[in-house]
């Protein structure tokens, strides 16, 4: 249903410019710099643009079309997607703004358009929206400044579906940027007028390249339809829903013309769903980026905390206990196996403060020996693992520790403290050995939170 926006064979931007100060031209630079198709500029103003010809209207284009891109103003919407209908056009991605969020005279129009393409069969994105990315392919179809992509679009796992134009583009590139989450599909939708989140997630939940789906929201167009789509996949869907307050509410009313519904009704149904609801942009990326990891998790048993810090050790417990996470309950055998890395004089409790013991053997002996131990224990589901940034850990640790995970098919969430530049290297290397690996201590355990709530879920009951 949406192969038309995904996979077309044609694509003609209306608004295409040679101003590189204008949308216009962005939209046209990025669909060339990735699409392999046929590109055809619309400007009335020119007869060719980065080398292509460019054509006065949409009736002049020699060819039929698979798709459109319109970045002109409102007014001109209903008659260009009448030509587009005569060009065989199947999908419009609507760019532009003063629809539905302008007052009465956008909403008329956006009503005449969406008409007029029924009639037709055509499926419109947007309006007012950035349009999509589609990672894998290198499509950007989109206004995004063109030099924005070029050193950090990277494909991947994890599909997005915002309602925000830039705070999509702010997601993408919070993502992209920290080098450690690859995106298969990242999807602007704005107003909403045809296409909306509800074919999006149908879409991705089919979608081969798509594991995990991430969605911030401002409104549901058919809460129940949403929400039996997200209780039936297998694939986590995590949302960040704008909107929440009175206040909040409002700002979304005048931003994308969404009415946000009763707050705790959503929130209620969202964890019956068994969708993971995050609160800010940060958590929405670094759950999706611990999922698209794959680490296989079997919940129902209790998490262990490994630290340098008895400090660290507490906190971690007191933000366990706010998420309703169960510290777990050691074995004798995992602490005497621990043991023998202390002195005589202090024995290991949990949470597992090591630095008694790594001031004796060094970092990498303690932390293995004790991770071990610690997957080997049945009472243990998870591990909430915290590391000293030291140069003297090497790749070759996290790999073995990658390796533990797949094993024992156990989670382990990292937190990683230390000197900037150590910690920011041991970072990267846990990420590249499958590990996510984290700034905040917090974030460590909303994430695992989130895991285990998603692992728990029975599928389409």
């Amino acid at each position: 249903m949406l192969d038309c926006f995904f996979n077309p064979k044609s694509v003609a931007i209306i608004g295409a410019s040679s101003n590189e100060n204008k949308g216009g031209y962005h939209i046209l630079k990025n669909v060339t710099s990735g699409f392999k198709g046929k590109i055809y500029p619309v400007n009335k103003n020119y007869k060719e643009i980065l080398g292509l010809s460019c054509y006065p209207d949409v009736a002049s284009i020699p060819d039929n079309i698979d798709l459109a891109i319109y970045f002109i103003p409102a007014r001109e919407l209903p008659q260009t997607v009448d030509e587009c209908a005569k060009k065989g056009a199947k999908g419009i991605i609507i760019e532009s703004g003063g629809f539905n969020e302008a007052g009465e005279e956008g909403r008329k129009l956006q009503k005449r358009a969406l008409e007029n393409a029924a009639k037709a069969g055509i499926r419109l994105w947007g309006p007012n929206c950035m349009g999509f990315i589609d990672a894998n392919k290198t499509h950007v179809f989109s206004f995004i400044h063109s030099a924005v992509w070029p050193d950090v679009l990277r494909g991947g796992n994890v599909g997005l579906i915002v309602q925000s134009g830039m705070l999509s583009a702010g997601f993408l590139l919070h993502a992209l940027q920290e080098g450690v989450m690859g995106v298969s599909k990242a999807c602007s939708i704005g107003n909403k007028c045809d296409i909306n989140e509800n074919d999006l997630l149908e879409y991705m939940i089919k979608d081969k390249e798509t594991e995990v789906i991430a969605c911030y929201l401002e409104s549901l167009v058919d809460g129940r339809k949403f929400l039996n789509l997200a209780k039936k996949t297998n694939k986590p869907v995590i949302v960040l829903m704008g909107g929440r307050s009175v206040q909040g509410a409002k700002a979304a009313q005048s931003h994308t013309a969404s009415l946000s519904g009763n707050y705790n009704i959503a929130r209620g149904a969202f964890r019956q769903a068994g969708i993971i609801e995050v609160f800010d942009p940060a958590e929405l990326t670094d759950i999706a980026r611990a999922f698209s990891k794959k680490m296989p998790c079997h919940p129902g048993k209790g998490t262990a905390v490994l630290t340098f810090s008895g400090g660290a050790g507490t906190i971690t417990t007191d933000l366990m206990d706010d998420c309703g996470l169960e510290l777990a309950k050691l074995s004798d055998k995992t602490l005497a196996s621990i043991a023998e890395l202390f002195p005589a004089w202090n024995k290991p409790d949990h949470p597992l403060d090591l630095w008694i013991a790594i001031e004796q053997h060094g970092f990498e002996k303690v932390f293995h020996r004790s991770l071990t131990a610690v997957f080997n224990d049945r009472s243990v589901d998870s591990i909430i693992f915290h590391a000293y940034a030291t140069p003297l850990i090497k790749q070759e640790f996290f790999n073995e520790l990658g390796d533990l995970i797949r094993k024992h098919e156990k989670p382990v969430v990292l937190w990683i403290e230390g000197r900037k530049d150590f910690a920011a290297h041991l970072r990267a290397q846990a990420e590249n050995a499958g590990l996510p690996a984290f700034r905040e201590m917090k974030r460590c355990v909303t994430v695992l939170k989130g895991m285990k709530q998603h692992f728990a879920k029975k599928p389409g009951k």
